[in-house]
């Protein structure tokens, strides 16, 4: 298996536009849905299997390290794979693995002093800040795809900013406004834009608005409080005035007699 991996270490792979090379890294499972009681068998999640559907099947989970040709194709170089057991940190492997194949890489001449870094590419299931950590000291960048549903904030504003916005006071917030990735009036205005012709969809551009920092959904102290309006002829505000209204405490005094009559009334005079 060593002399596999050397060897196809040294074979020419693709390379970008700029001569850098290019690497991509997922997980793809070997199923056995009929094999079941396997050694070191896991759960893959899986789609589109049986009408479509989401489904957890047994098999062999596999982290896979590739390189990226130029252009729309799906054809690439396979460098390395690596069996996942159940549990398995998923970043450490990652790491450790991409780790291996760059300091192969580098000794079949693939990358020397000069050269452009090797660009990773990491679909959104990974930790991108923490492969980073972890590969740091490689000649490597690390790209990260961002899930379509997170929610950034931008950095804070200043004290000067902050008063003028909020004449009366109040405490600094550690953020700034949200950024929604699937709003796009919160993205504000853009620093860089991409437009390309394909060949099935037509034109695709791609904008690059000002660039937030990780952040909560949770609101702070000190960001502003939405406005919040009543429509006292609403559905929703009658029934909660009639239940706030009819429905009072009730009685002790009612409770126990209530209680004690229902306990020695006979059966004649119910």
């Amino acid at each position: 298996m060593a002399r596999l991996r050397r060897a196809l270490a040294g074979v020419p792979l693709p390379r970008a536009a700029d001569g850098r090379l290019v690497l991509a890294v997922d997980v793809s499972p070997w199923l056995r849905p009929d094999a079941g009681t396997v050694p070191d068998c896991s759960f893959c999640h899986t789609y589109g299997r049986g009408n479509a559907k989401h489904q957890m099947m047994p098999g062999w989970p596999y982290s896979v390290v590739v390189a990226l040709e130029t252009g729309r194709t799906s054809w690439t170089a396979f460098l390395d794979a690596v069996r996942l057991t159940s549990g398995a940190d998923l970043a450490t492997v990652t790491a450790r693995q991409v780790r291996e194949v760059i300091e192969r890489l580098v000794a079949a001449g693939q990358w020397a002093q000069g050269n452009p870094d090797i660009l990773i590419v990491l679909d959104a299931g990974y930790d991108a800040p923490r492969i980073a950590h972890l590969l740091s000291g490689l000649p490597v960048e690390i790209l990260g795809r961002t899930r379509s549903d997170r929610v950034m904030r931008r950095p804070a504003p200043s004290r000067e900013d902050f008063f003028l916005a909020h004449p009366r006071g109040g405490r600094m917030p550690k953020h700034g406004g949200e950024f929604v990735f699937g709003d796009p009036a919160t993205w504000g205005e853009e620093q860089a834009a991409t437009v390309t012709d394909t060949r099935l969809y037509g034109k695709a551009g791609a904008p690059k608005p000002t660039t937030p920092g990780p952040g909560r959904r949770a609101r702070r102290t000190g960001d502003p409080q939405p406005a919040t309006t009543w429509d006292e002829s609403s559905p929703a505000a009658r029934h909660t005035n009639d239940r706030h209204t009819t429905r009072s405490a009730p009685n002790p005094d009612e409770l126990v007699e209530n209680k004690l009559r229902s306990c020695f009334s006979s059966p004649a005079s119910e």
